[in-house]
């Protein structure tokens, strides 16, 4: 008996690492309104949270983030970042078509009816543009039990390998970098940290081919983290560190402030 109750326990501990070690692909979606609809379009990322939570119940997506940019770039250029995740690479280049945005819409919103659900959409996709998307799986990641919540505060730093530097320079942010911010969080001065390859666009004319994802619990511990100084840090590891720089190029970082989220 109890070697059927450990083989039960071991079968238990394998499914739940499997599962623990999923990969995650996330779309990227990067949002422009006209200064004179922004009040329209908050009301809308509100329904839209509904919306993506009814697709999180019908197992098309594993999470929806909406993010509102607090400085990184012109707002002429955009003002939001949405993240939909998915566990499966066909799922995230399919992603939600029109038709399962609006069958979706129904049911979060029965008191709507047909015409008024494709009204909406017509209304929302008119008061916006997306001058960039970008598909990425994530590849590393911190160990940590970070709270997605409404406040949380992130940087997106957008990243080029350079030619030749692909491999050690994911390298470098496995060994190198990924250990130094796994220390900041054990010290409270971060809350999650991930690298995300680029799935398309591909090829060497592509703007980039990684994301570094730093998120924090508010803007405390942003600052707390900024003024840190590791002062055990040898002169090996600074060395360690100039050379991972060195493999890439930092294209541009963007902070932003957590507005909605789904999971």
């Amino acid at each position: 008996m109890k070697k059927y109750v450990f083989l039960l326990v071991g079968i238990m501990l394998w499914a739940f690492s499997a599962k623990a070690q999923k990969d995650q692909y996330m779309v990227l979606e990067f949002v422009k309104v006209e200064s004179d609809q922004l009040f329209d379009y908050i009301e809308f990322k509100d329904l839209m949270e509904k919306v993506y939570r009814q697709a999180l119940n019908d197992n098309q997506i594993t999470g929806w983030d909406f993010w509102a940019l607090q400085s990184g770039a012109s707002h002429s250029d955009f003002q939001y970042i949405m993240i939909t995740y998915y566990d499966d690479p066909v799922k995230m280049m399919d992603g939600l078509d029109e038709t399962k945005m609006i069958e979706y819409t129904k049911i979060a919103y029965p008191h709507l009816n047909d015409a008024q659900v494709v009204k909406l959409f017509e209304n929302s996709l008119s008061m916006r543009e997306m001058p960039m998307r970008l598909y990425m799986r994530e590849i590393v990641k911190t160990e940590d039990d970070f709270h997605m919540r409404p406040g949380v505060l992130a940087s997106f730093d957008l990243m080029k390998a350079k030619e030749g530097n692909f491999a050690a320079y994911e390298k470098a942010e496995e060994e190198v970098f990924k250990p130094i911010h796994q220390k900041r969080i054990e010290q409270g001065l971060m809350g999650h940290w991930s690298l995300l390859r680029t799935a398309l666009p591909l090829g060497t004319e592509a703007k980039s081919t990684h994301l570094t994802l730093n998120m924090y619990k508010d803007y405390m511990q942003f600052f707390n983290a900024q003024a840190y100084e590791d002062l055990d840090q040898t002169e090996a590891d600074r060395r360690a560190v100039n050379e991972g720089l060195n493999s890439r190029e930092q294209k541009w970082v963007y902070l932003a402030t957590l507005e909605n989220v789904v999971r």
